[in-house]
């Protein structure tokens, strides 16, 4: 339901504290002294039948008897009234509810599914059980917290009660302030996704910071993260790394994806910022509270002492960052206000005596150069100087020069083991202030990582080449095929056939049975000049290795079937329950300058489908040289997963071995993604080793587990992917009135290039008609918003003119949060009017409306755009004046038929 009367539970005008009690020790007492302390404004309603007067407020028997609908309704009851409670609250349209009770229990048949259940039917929006709510803006402390925090802008939604106090007490300390905190709990209804919905759109929210233990509806919270990330900072810290571990798996790839890495990949994915612990998480609250991204990595360093800088470079070279130069103007700037002893380089030391005057004569001159992204001052306390004046000087440089410049250039301060008067002034001025080099280093790196995240997220990806046509169907005829054999497995022939219907270079393979039949299959290998490469063939024994079930380089038909007599002769002995079918005859593939590396697919109990890479070999495990990503992948995805490795570095050229053609080991990667999409009975494929060099990849052995889909969510799509991929079904090839051939299909980000030839033949008028306003600049942030789509929210159309590849009109659909409803929009060249291309788009976003189970579209359209109005008419759409501006007409249009 999304943020759905979410705006009831945040912000509202009264409320109903049901099980309000006199005890001090309950939860009930605890929050109703801690709404009457906060100072809330609004009416409150106390409802406990066995007390006539709680704190000075008169209570009521029964929730009929509160004299109106309440807001929020915090529910403070033993667990067994606390359904009936929802159940009643529901049905006299009370919006937002709150559980602060514990014990529920969890799965089916507890207190929490049958609470979660009877909410859903009335469309209460439940919270918890949880810790509470805390909305400092509005004197709200809807919590057993000790305290409310002070107002800010940091949203905090915690699965844990703890944490969030504990933020509450630090925050206290550091002048850190909060617009709400939200403490989730079991998530009887409104979740992570909900909340981030909410709190990307909130006006008094600039970051938002998040602890998750876990995540139920994975499709849902990656769509709002994305979704929020792009507007905001979000910092999220999830606990449970190291409790699972790998798990265990058929597969290498299988193995290396651990649960908590691919949370990991999730959050990357999404554009969230992760930290691993609380001092982290502090430390990114702190910066994020007060300061904007950087757009750069370049980090300046003023400080007192020189040993002090020394460690804070350490430190910022260890976390990727770079340490900046000094402009030769700056320098001479320096010179003539510094002592002649000073470093002269950065870090800028001005020495131990530096007072305030002098730190402010530096701090001027390093913030105005452009050869830096950031600055950290430190100070390190003497007795030659006050630190405290050394602060008030720094303070007024930084105010000074943001005033003269209006540059929002990210500063921080280190003063080191002061967290008393010297923090006060920093705080005071909203300057983050960090008790060592080493955190406030990390604080710099926080929004250095945020900014990157926003960068790599607006990338244009490179077009995939035009020869890549998967073949599908002889891709589900294979899989298909060995479930309907009970198979959960690939043999290598299938998995041979699979590769090349997804044009995956891959080494032949022949199934022998016998050393007699290995030694014939061998026959046209040896005779082409090249050597064989003798596996064993078994389900049960994936990792050949492990039973000297691989034999290399063999030159003659005796070598190959007397290995291939021994290795089924071990495997029996070494493996007796194992079934066997045989060996494989593979030639050998002979590139000495190639480069072994792992690629694949694993299942993800929570996220589905995930992509696999890294160094590959007999020892992966023990390399344990892997990153994931969660699919659909692009080039560019693909090349930041390949980076993420050590074994990136040796793709490179180096010495006399030339570069490995990374572009194609990306393109697999894709290719892999691509399968996944279209082939979910796929649950773990793992190519190891495969070889690349400068002529390309090569898989050398693949192996492939397989399972049915479940009857219940066959036929739902992509209903196992974290991220729905792009939608291929959704393609059509068409004409118009004059014969124009065209193809529409899905937007894609690697469009982009299509739009400005397509803007130079939209009028003016039609752009003003269309945004409401004139275009300025064809940017590629405003490009990137309308290519770079979430499917699983919004769906934008193009028509793309066959023999001439030119873009000729688009329509999109982007739907509320909560599905109830959708909003359309449309442009198509000036010079195509006429020709049907506007009718057809729109009837091809209402047939995918309805195909999503949309109840209605609607639109804005200018009064004066009467082709618009027209045209909205014969699609059935009904037309009114907007009241609250003339110059504009609400279209809108059912899309669930009446019952008849």
């Amino acid at each position: 339901m999304s943020t759905y009367r979410l705006d009831h539970l945040f912000a509202p005008r009264s409320i109903a504290l049901i099980g309000g009690s006199p005890k001090h020790a309950s939860v009930g007492g605890a929050t109703l002294r801690n709404l009457l302390a906060g100072g809330f404004s609004g009416p409150i309603y106390v409802i406990n039948p066995k007390h006539s007067e709680i704190e000075g407020i008169k209570t009521l028997r029964d929730i009929k008897d509160i004299p109106q609908t309440p807001d929020l309704t915090i529910i403070s009851t033993p667990p067994p009234l606390i359904q009936g409670i929802v159940k009643n609250a529901g049905a006299r349209g009370y919006p937002a509810a709150m559980v602060l009770s514990a014990g529920l229990g969890l799965g089916t048949g507890s207190y929490t599914e049958a609470i979660a259940q009877t909410a859903r039917k009335t469309g209460l929006r439940l919270i918890g059980p949880a810790l509470g709510v805390l909305i400092p803006r509005i004197k709200l402390n809807a919590s057993f917290a000790s305290r409310l925090p002070q107002t800010g802008d940091l949203a905090l939604i915690s699965q844990s009660g703890a944490i969030s106090t504990a933020l509450v007490e630090w925050a206290a300390n550091r002048n850190v302030g909060f617009s709400a905190i939200v403490s989730t709990g079991e998530n009887l209804d409104v979740d992570f996704g909900d909340l981030l919905d909410y709190f990307a759109l909130d006006t008094d929210t600039r970051a938002i910071l998040l602890y998750i233990e876990s995540i139920s509806d994975v499709r849902k919270f990656m769509s709002a993260a994305r979704a929020a990330a792009r507007v905001k900072p979000v910092v999220v810290i999830k606990s449970g790394r190291h409790t699972q571990g790998a798990r265990a798996a058929a597969t290498h790839t299988g193995a290396l994806a651990g649960s908590d890495a691919v949370y990991d990949a999730a959050f990357r994915r999404a554009g969230l910022l992760r930290v691993l612990d609380l001092d982290e998480l502090f430390s990114a609250a702190e910066t994020l509270g007060h300061l904007q991204s950087s757009h750069g990595h370049r980090l300046a360093i003023v400080s007192n002492g020189g040993g002090l800088g020394v460690l804070a470079v350490d430190r910022l070279i260890d976390l990727g960052g770079e340490l900046a130069g000094i402009s030769e103007d700056v320098k001479k700037s320096l010179d003539k206000v510094l002592p002649e002893r000073w470093s002269g380089a950065n870090p800028v030391d001005i020495l131990g005596d530096a007072d305030g005057d002098r730190y402010a004569q530096a701090c001027e001159r390093v913030l105005g150069d452009t050869a830096n992204n950031a600055v950290l001052i430190m100070n390190s306390p003497n007795t030659l100087a006050s630190s405290v004046e050394s602060a008030q000087s720094v303070v007024a440089a930084v105010k000074k020069h943001r005033a003269e410049t209006y540059s929002r250039k990210p500063v921080f301060t280190t003063w080191v083991g002061d967290n008393g008067p010297a923090a006060a002034v920093f705080g005071e001025a909203g300057i983050p202030h960090f008790s060592s080099e080493a955190d406030a280093v990390r604080g710099f790196m926080h929004i250095v990582r945020y900014r990157e995240g926003l960068d790599v997220a607006m990338q244009t990806p490179p077009s995939l080449p035009e020869d890549f046509a998967p073949d599908v169907a002889a891709g589900r005829a294979i899989i298909q095929n060995a479930l309907d054999e009970k198979r959960g497995w690939l043999n290598p022939m299938e998995i041979n056939e699979l590769f090349a219907a997804y044009a995956i270079p891959i080494a032949s393979a022949v199934l022998a049975r016998d050393p007699d039949q290995a030694a014939r299959a061998a026959t046209p290998i040896l005779a082409a000049g090249k050597t064989v490469v003798v596996k064993i063939s078994s389900p049960d024994i994936l990792n050949k290795s492990d039973v000297g079930g691989v034999r290399l380089n063999l030159t003659s038909e005796r070598a190959v079937h007397d290995a291939t007599d021994d290795i089924l002769q071990r495997a029996r002995k070494m493996r007796p329950k194992a079934r066997i079918d045989g060996v494989t005859i593979h030639p050998m593939i002979l590139r000495p300058r190639a480069r072994e590396l792992i690629a694949g697919l694993a299942d993800d109990p929570t996220f589905g489908p995930v992509v696999v890479f890294g160094r590959g070999g007999t020892a992966v495990e023990v390399i344990n040289d892997k990153a994931l990503a969660l699919p659909p992948l692009d080039l560019n995805l693909a090349r930041d997963l390949i980076a993420r490795t050590r074994v990136s570095r040796i793709l490179k050229s180096y010495r006399d071995v030339a570069a490995a053609d990374e572009g194609a080991v990306a393109l697999l990667l894709v290719k892999l993604a691509q399968m996944a999409a279209d082939l979910p009975q796929i649950r773990e494929l793992d190519i190891n080793p495969l070889l690349a060099d400068k002529d390309g990849v090569i898989a050398v052995d693949a192996q492939a587990t397989i399972a049915p889909l479940s009857e219940t969510v066959r036929g739902s799509g992509h209903y196992r992917f974290a991220i729905r991929p792009y939608p291929k079904e959704w393609e059509r090839h068409t004409a118009l009135k004059d014969n124009r051939a065209i193809f529409v299909r899905p937007v894609r980000p690697e469009d982009e290039h299509l739009y400005p030839e397509f803007f130079a033949h939209v009028s003016p008028e039609d752009v003003r008609l269309r945004f409401f306003s004139a275009m300025k600049e064809l940017t590629h942030p405003f490009i990137a918003r309308l290519t770079q789509l979430d499917y699983s929210r919004a769906m934008a159309f193009i028509a793309i003119e066959e023999t001439t590849g030119k873009m000729l009109g688009v329509v999109r659909l982007h739907t509320e949060a909560d599905f109830s409803s959708a909003e359309y929009a449309i442009l198509i060249r000036s010079d195509l009017k006429g020709i049907g291309l506007g009718s057809m788009l729109m009837k091809m976003i209402i047939e995918y409306g309805r195909a999503e189970g949309v109840p209605s579209i609607h639109g804005q359209v200018l009064s004066r755009n009467t082709p618009m109005l027209d045209m909205c008419r014969q699609l059935g759409f009904g037309i009114r004046p907007d009241p609250q501006n003339s110059d504009i007409s609400l279209v809108e249009l059912p899309l669930v038929r009446p019952p008849k």
